[in-house]
C-alpha cells in the first residue's frame, strides 16, 4: 500500500509562512506611509525648532501641523510636504517587518496567548519590544536619511541643522564615504528603547482594545471595524510612550559633525537627554507630540487595518 504523505503543514506553518507573516507587516507599512509622510515632515522641524534653545528665546517658524504643512507649501512647493518619502518607506519597511513579523509569528504560533486563547500582556508585550527593537536596529540607517532631507529646508524657515543631500541615495553614499558603517547607524542608541517600547505599547493596546470590544459586543462581527477602533487607542497610547525617543532620535540623527565625524552637539543619548532638559525643560521631550498623534493616529489605523486585512487574506488563500 501505497502512503501519500501530506506535504501541506511545513508549508502552512514553516519558515516560508514566517517569511510571508514579516513581508506582510513591512507592506501594510508602506501603504500607510504614503499618506502620513506629509505630517512627518512636520514633526521632524517642530522637534527640530528652538534647539538647545530656551523657550521664547528662539524664532518659531511652525506653530502647529496645520500651520507647518501650510508654511511648507507656500515657501517650497506641495512637493516638499513628501520630503524624504523613499527612506520613510525603507524605514518603515525595515521597522515593520520586524515588529509586526515577529509579533505575528508568536501570535500565531501561541507563543503569547494564554490556555483560554487571550493574548498576555507581559508576553505581547516582549514579542511586540523584540520586534520594535531589531527593527528599529535594521531601518536606522533610512531614518537617519529621512530625518536629514526633512530637516533641509529653505533659508527662511529653516530648523536645526542643514544637512546638504540631494535624495536617498545620495545621503547613504555620502554618510558612508564620510563616516563608514558606524554612521549609518548614528541615532541607533534612541531608537532602540523607541521601537521596544512604541511596538510594546502599540500592539498591547490595540490587542486588548479589540478584545474588550469583542466582550462588550461592539463591532464583535466586524473584523474592519475592530481594527479602527483598536488601532486609535493604540496610536493614543503609542504617542504618549514613544514621542521622548522619538525627540532624541531625531536630534541625534540631524546634528552636525566635526572633523572626527563626532556630534558637534550631543555625544550620545544620555548627553542629549541632560541638555535638552537643562536647555529646554521637559516639555522639549514632547516636542511636535500633536504632530506625531495626528501621523501616528492615521498612519497606526491604515497600517493595522491592512495588515488585518492582509491576514485574513493570506488565511483565506491557504485554505
Amino acid at each position: 500500500m501505497k502512503i501519500v504523505q501530506n506535504t501541506s503543514k511545513p508549508k502552512k506553518d514553516g519558515v516560508e509562512r514566517d517569511i510571508t507573516d514579516m513581508a506582510m507587516g513591512g507592506i501594510s507599512a508602506m501603504f500607510a506611509t504614503l499618506f502620513t509622510n506629509p505630517i512627518e515632515v512636520v514633526k521632524t522641524r517642530l522637534q527640530l525648532q528652538g534647539e538647545l534653545a530656551a523657550r521664547g528665546n528662539h524664532s518659531v517658524f511652525y506653530k502647529n501641523v496645520p500651520h507647518g504643512l501650510f508654511v511648507i507649501a507656500r515657501n517650497e512647493g506641495l512637493v516638499a510636504l513628501q520630503s524624504g518619502l523613499p527612506a520613510m518607506l525603507g524605514f518603515q519597511f525595515f521597522l515593520n517587518t520586524f515588529r509586526l513579523g515577529v509579533y505575528r509569528i508568536s501570535e500565531r504560533r501561541g507563543f503569547i496567548t494564554g490556555p483560554d486563547g487571550r493574548i498576555s500582556a507581559l508576553r505581547g508585550a516582549v514579542a511586540a519590544g523584540l520586534g520594535g527593537a531589531l527593527g528599529s536596529i535594521a531601518g536606522t540607517p533610512f531614518f537617519l536619511v529621512k530625518t536629514r532631507l526633512q530637516a533641509q529646508a529653505a533659508k527662511a524657515i529653516a530648523v536645526g541643522h542643514q544637512h546638504k543631500h540631494s535624495g536617498m541615495l545620495n545621503a547613504l553614499s555620502d554618510i558612508y564615504k564620510n563616516e563608514g558603517v558606524k554612521g549609518l547607524f548614528r541615532g541607533v542608541h534612541p531608537q532602540i528603547p523607541r521601537g521596544a517600547v512604541g511596538s510594546s505599547s502599540q500592539m498591547v493596546s490595540f490587542g486588548h482594545a479589540k478584545q474588550w470590544l469583542r466582550d462588550c459586543g461592539i463591532y464583535a462581527n466586524s473584523p474592519l471595524m475592530l481594527s479602527f477602533l483598536g488601532a486609535n487607542l493604540g496610536g493614543i497610547v503609542m504617542t504618549i510612550c514613544l514621542n521622548p525617543f522619538d525627540v532624541m532620535a531625531t536630534r541625534l540623527s540631524n546634528q552636525p559633525l566635526d572633523n572626527n565625524n563626532r556630534g558637534k552637539l550631543y555625544r550620545g543619548m544620555a548627553d542629549c537627554f541632560l541638555k535638552m532638559l537643562r536647555s529646554e525643560g521637559a516639555s522639549a521631550f514632547y516636542k511636535g507630540v500633536g504632530a506625531n498623534y495626528l501621523r501616528l493616529g492615521p498612519h497606526t489605523v491604515l497600517l493595522l487595518v491592512c495588515w488585518d486585512q492582509l491576514k485574513i487574506l493570506e488565511e483565506y488563500l491557504r485554505r
